[in-house]
């Protein structure tokens, strides 16, 4: 199986901590208020939202996907770290057997936060993975970050 890497960098006026408990130790709560046009309810399915828990994310009716499910692989909340493998969704991936995410939150100079994520596509033999084919899940991510960073901004009391 081959693995195919991409890193991203998003930048926010947000501080990091306050970002890490939307993304991702309050995601469950805070994701569905501040994308309800996107993203309709997110539940554990196993565990409590800590490393080994399985998190289903319920889109929207009328996208290409109906749910993703996630494994949590680490949250490290002192260094402001997460880790997770999107493990299924509602269809096949042809060419891809799991993906594997990591991002880091730090502070920016000057203030705010820089987001980094690498992302691992780990890819079924046979195939290749090329660059517009995770085009979609890059614009997803970065969607989500920036609905997130905006919601944060006009609500200063969430995840504070």
């Amino acid at each position: 199986m081959a693995v195919t890497s991409y890193t991203e960098e998003f930048t926010s006026t947000v501080s990091p901590a306050r970002l890490f408990k939307a993304l991702v130790t309050e995601s469950h709560v805070f994701i569905p208020k501040a994308v309800p046009g996107g993203i309709k309810s997110v539940e554990f399915l196993e565990g409590d939202g800590g490393a080994g828990s399985i998190k289903q994310t319920n889109l929207v009716d009328g996208g290409k996907l109906k749910f993703m499910k996630h494994r949590i692989d680490v949250v490290d909340i002192e260094n402001l770290y997460t880790k997770y493998t999107l493990i299924g969704c509602d269809i096949e991936f042809e060419k891809v057997e799991s993906v594997v995410s990591e991002i880091k939150f730090e502070a920016a100079p000057g203030g705010g936060c820089v987001c980094k994520m690498t992302s691992e596509y780990h890819v079924k033999a046979g195939y290749e993975l090329k660059v517009e084919e995770v085009k979609e899940g890059k614009l997803r991510a970065s969607g989500l970050f920036k609905a997130v960073e905006e919601y944060l901004v006009a609500h200063p009391e969430e995840c504070a």
